[in-house]
């Protein structure tokens, strides 16, 4: 009975985890697409979701219970990663999927971790010096290194394009039958754009490789700044903005209907 007790607590902290995710995405993609429509707005990353957040009315207290999900998404993460339950398997494929969920904990426990800090007034925005990292890239360790992660970067990209093309996130979720006729393009909209914004990522850090270059190294708003700088740039920018922020309806739709098994 208790271990029964244990597991449910367990899924509503990873369906929380998602819910979290979800927020996070919906800022960003929703200040992005003011940004677009010139309303104000901006582009902007994970830590800047939570300080939009932090900022609103109650915002220690939506902090807080985003620091709660972003804890239960890297628990959730670390069981796929580790345990295996969603059967990806052994294959070099299957060691793949399950190293980038791994390193997804380990994203969500950092981004979860400067959360704290935020909400205790001693977290920093920068994360070290300018000359610090411009040294590293410029050793070929350092360029090595920023050339393997644009490589992942890539692989990830291209993997989300390739689930949301092929909807092949519906096999890990029930969602209903009378929902499915809009949740379906949501989700795929949502992870194909997501897969393309860490594309053009990948080619930031591929270039930094390439130059040596720490000024070149750029997250998601320097993604989404790139696409305002092209022809159409606003509308370019509009339609990734719509589908980041789909990828953030996506999470929350995890949330409710993703299967969830803390046991194979």
């Amino acid at each position: 009975m208790q271990e029964i007790a244990m597991d449910s607590k367990f899924k509503t902290l990873a369906r929380a985890g998602y819910v979290a995710r979800g927020a996070i995405y919906l800022v960003i993609g929703g200040l992005a697409l003011m940004a677009a429509f010139g309303e104000g707005g901006g582009t902007t990353d994970s830590r800047g979701a939570v300080m939009t957040i932090m900022s609103q009315p109650f915002g220690k207290f939506l902090v807080g219970l985003l620091i709660i999900g972003l804890i239960g998404y890297t628990g959730w993460r670390l069981v796929q990663s580790l345990r295996d339950v969603d059967n990806h398997g052994t294959s070099a494929k299957g060691i793949a999927i399950r190293t980038g969920l791994f390193v997804s904990a380990a994203t969500h426990a950092l981004l979860a971790y400067w959360s704290l800090k935020l909400l205790m007034g001693s977290a920093s925005e920068s994360s070290g010096s300018g000359a610090s990292q411009q040294g590293l890239i410029n050793s070929d360790l350092g360029q090595i290194a920023l050339g393997l992660v644009a490589l992942a970067v890539t692989i990830a990209g291209c993997a989300h394009i390739f689930k949301g093309w092929t909807a092949r996130f519906e096999r890990y979720m029930s969602i209903p039958a009378d929902k499915k006729a809009w949740a379906r393009p949501i989700c795929r909209f949502g992870l194909i754009a997501r897969g393309v914004v860490w594309l053009i990522i990948a080619w930031f850090l591929a270039r930094s490789a390439m130059l040596a270059r720490a000024g070149d190294v750029q997250g998601i708003p320097g993604a989404l700044d790139s696409l305002r700088g092209q022809a159409y740039g606003p509308w370019l920018l509009a339609v990734v903005a719509a589908g980041v922020f789909a990828f953030g309806v996506y999470s929350v739709l995890e949330a409710l209907y993703r299967r969830i098994d803390s046991e194979k």
